[in-house]
């Protein structure tokens, strides 16, 4: 099975503390995630303010998610190493420091550089905050829990960031969109000074793979930039062209280099195990379709409709609030019954959801399809606990940084192509009618790739749980396989020492 979790485990951390450092790190991942939602709908107001062309504005939004997601998986072993606490601190910090230098920002310019040093911060905190629970929670059901809670703060900053945004950009000005950041992130970061413990560091003998990094970095760079420029640029031009093959070969050699390297950025065994595989596919799916259409929803109601960024932000939070209520039910949910089924549930959903939006047109009424954004973001609510539960419980505590960042680095990842990818579709044709039906195109990209998910997340992911009397999670008829997949030795470890107790002898044989 796992090795023991860090020195301030659930034996040695009060549980009110424990909740409270959960509370703590659920506020970051709100910041975290509404730093996305929060520019989608003011991107009109800042197009206007900084005269950004159209693949300038994709850029301000994908300059902080690249950042985050090409250097989560390094953030994560960092954590490991010079401890997570301190850490998760230095990313609130950067967050702080990166949200002021955006709300100054003189040109498109300085403001990408601004949202790169704010991208910064979450490398550190998210990583350090999925590891941080995994270390506070034996209990399988109260990490599901916990993870839940964490999670609800994702949705949060997914349904007040199109709200907060509108209502600034409308009577604020756009600057102040980032500035209101500020404050946030320095209350946050006196109270996790005192209530989030310190945790055991991880070994460091061995240097961490700066190449690798490089090369992962590299290959989302690249792949943004050709995606992003295709349109202006022409599709065949030496430049985008070049981004593309400079994408695969980065992605190439960093599988090749993640393969021979001693202590790895990211562990590439870890996929060929069917459910951590499905789960993370799964998110990157998931954030694809979901924050492409935050942005580009909010677009279709200011540049279509002629709704004010206010309104536009009403509109679109209904997906945010339907996401944050399912994210609380979902973590419940988890820890009792498994991850199969409310994945594949919530897969299904968001992509019933997503479909329905093929009715928008140009003089649709403003709430006729409210219920299908609630559709939407309800099932990403349902399946973003289990498939991060899946995540989390791959390897040992010690390097359980590695494996949080790699599922939370696919997650922004997926942000990255929704946008680019999404973008190019969306505005690839000129005035209302060609941006519907660039609109339509991309919900019926995203529908399709969350149907396909919820197919492969049934038929990797394990089945039903049910609870012993001792509260761990089993699974009728396939209970060490459960065990197997759920709760994965950590690299390296011997395959005699494969499970513990009920699941020992069948690891054995």
């Amino acid at each position: 099975m796992t090795a023991p979790p860090p020195s301030a485990g659930s034996g040695s951390v009060g549980s009110g503390r424990r909740w409270a450092a959960v509370a703590v790190l659920a506020g970051s991942q709100f910041l975290a995630v509404m730093s996305t939602t929060v520019v989608g709908v003011a991107l009109p107001a800042i197009g206007t303010g900084l005269r950004a062309s159209a693949a300038g504005r994709l850029w301000i939004v994908d300059s902080y998610v690249i950042v985050y997601s090409a250097l989560l998986v390094v953030g994560g072993t960092i954590g490991d190493r010079r401890g997570r606490k301190g850490m998760f601190l230095l990313g609130l910090a950067l967050f702080g420091a990166g949200s002021l230098a955006d709300s100054l920002a003189p040109s498109t310019g300085w403001l990408m550089a601004a949202r790169v040093l704010q991208g910064l911060g979450p490398v550190l905190l998210v990583p350090g905050s999925l590891t941080i629970i995994r270390a506070l929670f034996d209990d399988e059901r109260h990490r599901a829990q916990a993870i839940g809670l964490w999670s609800t703060g994702s949705g949060l900053g997914m349904a007040a960031g199109p709200v907060v945004g509108g209502l600034i950009a409308t009577y604020w000005g756009w600057r102040l969109v980032f500035g209101f950041n500020v404050p946030l992130a320095a209350v946050l970061l006196l109270i996790a000074a005192r209530v989030v413990p310190r945790l055991d560091r991880a070994p460091a003998s061995d240097r961490l793979d700066w190449a690798g990094t490089v090369l992962g970095t590299a290959c989302i760079a690249a792949i943004a930039f050709a995606l992003i420029e295709g349109n202006s640029l022409g599709w065949t031009s030496p430049q985008v062209l070049a981004g593309f093959s400079v994408s695969g070969g980065a992605l190439a050699a960093f599988t090749r280099r993640e393969r021979r390297a001693a202590v790895p950025v990211v562990e590439i065994s870890l996929f060929r195990r069917p459910a951590f595989a499905a789960a993370n596919v799964a998110a990157l799916v998931v954030f694809f379709a979901f924050v492409g259409a935050i942005v580009f929803l909010s677009a279709y109601f200011q540049q279509v409709r002629g709704d004010s960024p206010m309104a536009a932000g009403l509109q679109v939070s209904v997906l945010g609030v339907a996401f944050a209520v399912a994210a609380t039910l979902s973590g419940r949910l988890t820890g009792p019954v498994g991850a199969r089924w409310p994945m594949v549930a919530g897969l299904v959903a968001a992509g019933a959801g997503m479909m329905g939006l093929l009715r928008l047109g140009p003089n649709t009424g403003a709430w006729s399809t409210w219920w299908d954004f609630a559709v939407a973001g309800a099932g990403v609510g349902l399946c973003l606990t289990p498939m991060t539960q899946v995540a989390v419980s791959a390897v040992a505590a010690s390097r359980a940084g590695m494996a949080s960042s790699v599922h939370n680095a696919l997650r922004q990842f997926g942000q990255v192509l929704g946008v680019a990818v999404l973008g190019a579709i969306v505005y690839a044709r000129a005035g209302a009618a060609g941006f519907v039906s660039g609109l339509h195109a991309a919900m019926w990209i995203s529908g399709t790739a969350l149907f396909g998910a919820a197919v492969l997340a049934a038929a990797l992911v394990p089945g039903t749980a049910a609870l012993t009397s001792r509260g761990r999670a089993t699974h009728p008829g396939e209970g060490a396989r459960y065990q197997v997949w759920c709760r994965y030795r950590a690299p390296g470890t011997p395959r005699s020492r494969r499970g513990a107790g009920r699941t020992g002898a069948r690891s054995r044989r």
